[in-house]
């Protein structure tokens, strides 16, 4: 009697909320997460409408295929090929204002995921021991492959609030000092360090200035250059300035495909120039701030390489491209003898700038210092003096 009565009420309540929202289809609506920052339409930058057309297509097929009950499998497949072949055609010819512009999409994976998907059992460290704790900056040791380093990222925010309280990743003098300590921590007891560069620039705030922003940046290019432990710097979107260079002088610098570096950032530099923040995408062009023209320079080791259509595609894969490169880097760095490294990271930095001839000969000038001295070396003896008649 009991199973009936239960089975006849949930019938009833099942038909009137199917009455209900009937007469409102629009009420019924479940948000799903934004599981692995998957691109919407609304995501898309100015140069990829034919992309965003293209999604739009596959969207509405899918919706149908929901509805109708009909399959338009062949066509979203047909579709997909296209979307793939304009993603190529469009990111194989980026001008320097598009990989600016691909630099700061707003999905583009930050030093989060990357502590989250990279960095196992990581530990945050806290303040300069001066002033406060910058959350511009992060710092923390954790586990990358097999071997324990120390993370130092620039943290631009997610929401609107850690935005702000990250100040855009505009780190603040405190940001730099607290980065400091913890390196000489690291040092002390022999650990990697890893930087993760991702800053407009520095917080050009009045407050900053009067707590020393340009002394504190200019302490961490002195004590980096000479810390007695290997060093990867990576950038991993944005590289403005001497915000960056404060987390920035390492053994090994890197940079994700459409990432930039740059001395100043394109309006800035418009602005100085051409007296009008319009001129961005001519300042980019001039900057040279891609890193394949700051390979091609010298500036930059390695490009680390990103799925088609940027970061923002396929955090995951980018992810794991970061990961394998400083696991095989550290590898490699860890082979070398401290007092070796430092010298090679000395020559390193007195190399920039240095035309090609010059390289050449501070390159050669070792083995042909070697080859002097071996030939100083060679017993010479002397020539008999003829006898005089």
């Amino acid at each position: 009697m009991w199973v009936g009565f239960f089975c006849d009420l949930f019938r009833r309540v099942a038909v009137f909320i199917f009455f209900v929202y009937a007469a409102k289809p629009d009420t019924l609506i479940i948000k799903m997460p934004d599981v692995d920052n998957k691109i919407r339409c609304g995501d898309h930058l100015e140069f990829e409408e034919k992309v965003a057309g293209l999604d739009r297509q596959m969207n509405e097929l899918r919706r149908l295929t929901s509805i109708k009950g009909i399959d338009y499998s062949a066509e979203v497949r047909r579709l997909q090929r296209e979307q793939v072949a304009e993603l190529k055609r469009i990111y194989s010819k980026l001008t320097a204002w598009q990989t600016v512009q691909v630099a700061r999409h707003p999905k583009r994976p930050l030093l989060p995921d990357y502590l989250n998907l990279m960095v196992k059992d990581f530990r945050e460290f806290h303040g300069d021991r001066c002033f406060g704790d910058d959350r511009a900056i992060i710092t923390g040791f954790g586990q990358i492959g097999r071997g324990k380093v120390l993370v130092i990222g620039q943290n631009k925010g997610k929401d609107t609030k850690e935005k702000v309280a990250c100040n855009f990743g505009c780190p603040n003098p405190e940001g730099y000092r607290k980065a400091l300590v913890k390196m000489k921590f690291a040092e002390k007891y022999g650990i990697p360090v890893v930087t993760l560069i991702d800053t407009p620039g520095a917080y050009p705030g009045v407050g900053a200035e009067e707590r020393g922003q340009a002394q504190a940046i200019a302490t961490n290019l002195i004590e980096m250059s000479r810390l007695r432990v290997p060093i990867i710097c990576i950038c991993i979107g944005e590289g403005g300035s001497g915000g960056a260079l404060g987390i920035g002088v390492g053994d090994r610098l890197a940079m994700l495909e459409f990432a930039y570096y740059s001395v100043i950032s394109p309006e800035g530099c418009a602005a100085i120039l051409w007296r009008d923040g319009s001129h961005a995408a001519d300042a980019a062009e001039a900057l040279k701030l891609t890193s394949k023209d700051l390979y091609k320079l010298e500036l930059v080791d390695a490009v680390i390489g990103e799925p088609l259509g940027g970061a923002h595609r396929n955090v995951h894969e980018t992810v794991y491209n970061v990961e394998k490169y400083i696991v095989k880097t550290l590898a490699d760095l860890k082979c070398t003898k401290i007092e070796n490294l430092l010298e090679n990271r000395y020559r390193k930095l007195r190399s920039i700038g240095m035309s090609p001839a010059e390289k050449l000969r501070r390159k050669t000038l070792a083995g042909r210092e070697r080859i002097r001295a071996a030939i100083e070396k060679i017993p010479t003896k002397a020539k008999p003096v003829p006898a005089k008649v």
